[in-house]
């Protein structure tokens, strides 16, 4: 049996997390601002701790971990999966929405894996799922500052991942394309109001009007996101990234050949600011 620590889990994947492994007989650990709407989900399950965390209060993050332990003895799987998105152009996003966005999708996300990692470290194992996005991935007009807490995500991940594996503990970048969630709906969602009249009929414009209609209509089915979860955790080798969604699959496929081709064509200009191209030369 596994003990998950979930973030988020209230609703969305989290939610769809906590059921995936209470299902398969592990237990879970499930926090959300409010623990009442993870009972009024999923009852008094023997499993089952629902614990109050808001991701961005490091003294609850403490408490929440400390509480896991006690009921469960140990933590082998963090999901950090509390975050929300922010639609705007970057220019058009206040200091006030940045900073509150950061506070959340990376700060909060540092808070959490810090109150876990004590725990880890001294069992000498466990596995830590950093939720990012394909927008962590590629950036997208009107996505920018989202995409970049994103970004810092998945840049803490690959250095945590190396940091981390002398202690038996790896780290897994989750990386969702657009899935059927309550992602592009108010509750999981910030727009920007200070809407520039310039970026009209622009990328970033245009994805304000993609996204009110693109909402409940994604492609990807977040139920099978949550299977795939528990199959990966449950593998002996789990993935540093593991990608969800043909979307997903098909914008990394295209971010890496545009990559391939920019390196091929500045190659020569690349190279030529070592040192040893100097002596090259003169020889």
């Amino acid at each position: 049996m596994k003990v998950w620590f979930i973030t988020g889990a209230s609703r969305g994947f989290g939610a769809l997390m906590t059921k995936e492994a209470l299902a398969s007989g592990d237990a879970v650990i499930a926090t959300a601002r409010n623990p009442k709407t993870i009972i009024e989900q999923f009852g008094d399950h023997p499993n089952l701790l629902a614990v109050a965390l808001d991701v961005t209060n490091e003294t609850q993050a403490k408490e929440a971990a400390a509480a896991g332990i006690a009921r469960f003895s140990r933590i082998d799987v963090l999901a950090n999966n509390a975050g929300y998105g922010l639609l705007g152009a970057v220019e058009e996003a206040t200091a006030e929405e940045i900073e509150k966005i950061y506070a959340t999708n990376v700060f909060g996300l540092l808070k959490v894996t810090r109150a876990v990692l004590p725990y880890m470290r001294r069992q000498r194992s466990g596995h830590i799922l950093n939720f990012s996005s394909i927008g962590g991935y590629f950036g997208y007009p009107g996505w920018g500052v989202y995409g970049s807490t994103k970004f810092a995500v998945e840049g803490l991940s690959e250095s945590m991942a190396a940091e981390l594996a002398p202690f038996g503990i790896k780290v897994t970048i989750v990386e969702p394309g657009f899935f059927r969630t309550d992602f592009l709906a108010d509750t999981s969602l910030a727009i920007s109001p200070a809407s520039i009249a310039d970026y009209e009929g622009t990328p970033a414009g245009n994805m304000r009007n993609f996204a009110a209609d693109a909402n409940h209509a994604q492609p990807g089915n977040p139920a099978r996101l949550a299977a795939g979860i528990i199959t990966m955790v449950n593998s002996a080798n789990p993935p540093l990234r593991m990608p969800f969604g043909s979307d997903t699959v098909a914008m990394i496929e295209t971010q890496h050949a545009s990559v391939e081709r920019e390196l091929a064509a500045w190659r020569e200009l690349a190279v030529s600011t070592d040192f040893a191209s100097d002596a090259m030369a003169g020889a």
